[in-house]
């Protein structure tokens, strides 16, 4: 697999996401408090555009009438028809053993790191200043 730097870390503040192209797949960049996740920018219905999509939390029931909100911002809705996906895992709400959306690994490194990378070649003294948005296809 190959790893492709798609945005400075600061490009996507917590609650923000990113809509970015690598290797042709539309990709769409979750920041949850700090944590980003990349998930196929199409739903598996119908091809919905998910980085479009609402994020929102589950409603929860112990018993009939009690109701919590929990999970606030990690559950991703669909624009078009409202299927809903964990954006952590990919998995559906309505059918997690047959349905999901694609995720990708995606981890933040340091500028210098991505500076060095696996190339061979000419170096010239450089700084690095930021942190950068790394998602691995």
């Amino acid at each position: 697999m190959s790893k492709h730097v798609v945005a400075r870390a600061a490009d996507i503040p917590p609650g923000g996401r990113k809509l970015v192209t690598v290797r042709g797949r539309p990709i769409a960049v979750f920041n949850l408090g700090g944590t980003f996740y990349g998930l196929l920018n199409r739903c598996p219905h119908q091809g919905g555009p998910m980085c479009e999509g609402v994020l929102t939390g589950l409603i929860e029931a112990d018993t009939p009438g009690t109701y919590r909100y929990s999970r606030a911002g990690e559950v991703l809705r669909c624009p078009w028809h409202g299927w809903e996906f964990d954006i952590r895992t990919g998995q559906s709400w309505c059918d997690p053993e047959k349905v999901s959306l694609r995720n990708y690994s995606v981890e933040v490194a340091p500028g210098q790191r991505v500076v060095e990378g696996p190339y061979v070649a000419e170096t010239i003294p450089v700084t690095v200043e930021e942190e950068y948005v790394v998602v691995e296809v």
